[in-house]
């Protein structure tokens, strides 16, 4: 278990945020923890080590006063879990400039803000950033049109920083797939989304992230068989075409069932 560090956790107030922040939040581990997250009014029950920290991390302002905090409370941020993140589940089919920028702005451009703050903020004392990426990050599925984009462009970005960043700071990306969270209540916007298999819990994924903190590893992959389905997939065509298939009908059901709702 990851103990005795200053650790800051972004999108702490639900799914697997939450869920990381109560693991390494025991008094037993004795971290200090800024824990961020727009409504972090939700959070409650944590001790002394713990500091709740309100911000838009969808605008550098937000980003900039987390660090500013953080570093009024630390010497040195040890680790950097940057989570934080929102989905959209939908038809692409809009005109809307704002929209598309929104979902980036704190799915892809916080981020990366994010890792020169930290990298700054170190000046050459060692740090692990974490990102939690998706499996969205390296296959998209109908619905998940930006969502996935999102994703994609952190995988890209995970993998150029990783040969530019110094070495004293080391980079853990995790890739979880559906979770059990209210992740897809708010991608439906209040519509029934069903849910893309595989399915774990925010546990489950919180877990497989600290221990792979722990063990240093550069990617995790919290569910056992999606690497073995993604292999499958590539191997064969078909049944990836079949799967994709399956998660377009998911797709038309959504939509059908928001027009019902929305006519009643």
């Amino acid at each position: 278990m990851i103990q005795h560090k200053t650790i800051v956790i972004t999108g702490a107030s639900s799914g697997i945020g939450k869920a990381m922040l109560e693991m390494l939040a025991d008094p037993r581990n004795d971290n200090r923890i800024v824990a961020a997250s727009r409504s972090i009014g939700k959070l409650t029950g944590f001790g002394e080590n713990v500091t709740l920290f309100p911000c838009d991390l969808s605008a550098p302002e937000g980003v900039d006063a987390l660090f500013e905090k953080a570093a009024a409370l630390f010497d040195k941020i040890d680790i950097l879990i940057c989570n934080a993140g929102a989905p959209y589940y939908e038809r692409y089919d809009y005109e809307d400039w704002e929209r598309i920028e929104r979902i980036f702005r704190l799915n892809t451009f916080s981020p990366m803000y994010s890792y020169s703050k930290y990298l700054n903020h170190l000046n050459g004392r060692e740090g692990r950033l974490v990102y939690t990426i998706s499996a969205m990050g390296e296959m998209a599925l109908p619905g998940y049109a930006l969502y996935a984009s999102t994703k994609f462009a952190m995988k890209g970005f995970q993998q150029a920083i990783r040969v530019e960043s110094p070495k004293n700071l080391k980079i853990t990306c995790v890739y979880p797939v559906s979770t059990k969270t209210n992740f897809f209540e708010v991608g439906g916007a209040g519509h029934k989304v069903e849910q893309p298999f595989p399915v774990q819990t925010a546990e489950a994924v919180a877990k497989a992230a600290i221990r792979g903190v722990e063990r240093g590893k550069k990617q995790v992959y919290p569910c056992p068989v999606y690497l073995p389905s993604r292999f499958l997939m590539n191997l064969l065509p078909p049944v990836r075409t079949l799967y994709l298939k399956a998660q377009h009908n998911m797709l038309l059901r959504f939509l059908e069932r928001k027009k019902n709702d929305e006519e009643e």
